[in-house]
């Protein structure tokens, strides 16, 4: 998934998949209506797996618990952590043996018309391994449900979509930048609705060290 709010190698996930002595972990988010396109933690035989969207059925992905929350709702956003030792002895050893079945739109060639068609359904399947496909070998596996504001800004659709494109991503990471410098004590002036505030990675990974802001304005936009 490409998302804009990925925190590469996490402190917070680490140190709680080390926690749980996890052989491997993921960072999931609950997911916000049952057709929301991603993939959910589920079990099956006992071990810990993902089911892709496609593969869920509807009344599945419409289950809700006793507090209205969807029961197949952790949604998979692929942050995962892996040991050394569980890639070394236990992935390697078994990847020739997965494959994720995966509906797709395959363009093919039609012979009576001598053109390439591309089809607006799915009309084929391919056999893929995804880096998520060995969550089952897990022994102890850890899940982590994170906040959807400041760790998911997906780009899936081309400029312009309303939802899960390069614009709604820069709008998301542009918020989480102000409400890092505000939450620091600074107030926002100037265009404060701008999707061009960042603050970088060699300032703050996660809102820490803004101290230095209490009490100053921010011109928006800005970058730190």
């Amino acid at each position: 998934v490409d998302n804009a709010l990925v925190n590469p190698a996490d402190p917070t996930f680490v140190g709680y998949c080390l926690a749980q002595s996890a052989d491997c972990g993921n960072k999931v988010l609950w997911k916000t209506s049952p057709d929301e396109k991603v993939g959910v933690v589920a079990t099956r035989r006992r071990s810990s797996c993902i089911v892709e969207y496609s593969d869920i059925s509807k009344e599945m992905s419409e289950l809700t618990d006793e507090n209205g929350r969807l029961v197949f709702g952790a949604g998979n956003i692929c942050n995962h952590f892996y040991t050394l030792d569980f890639m070394t002895n236990v992935i390697v050893p078994n990847l020739g043996n997965m494959y994720h079945v995966a509906r797709k739109k395959i363009p093919y060639y039609d012979e009576n018309t001598k053109e390439t068609v591309k089809p607006t359904s799915n009309n084929g399947i391919k056999l893929e391994s995804f880096i998520f496909d060995v969550f089952p070998l897990s022994k102890t596996m850890a899940v982590l449900d994170v906040s959807r504001e400041e760790e998911f800004a997906p780009v899936k659709n081309p400029p312009g979509t309303a939802t899960d494109s390069p614009d709604s991503a820069r709008r998301l990471f542009s918020g989480v930048a102000k409400k890092w410098v505000t939450k620091a004590g600074a107030t926002l002036v100037g265009e404060v609705e701008s999707d061009l505030c960042e603050v970088g990675p060699m300032t703050s990974y996660g809102g820490e060290g803004l101290e230095g802001m209490k009490g100053k304005e921010i011109e928006c936009p800005f970058s730190i």
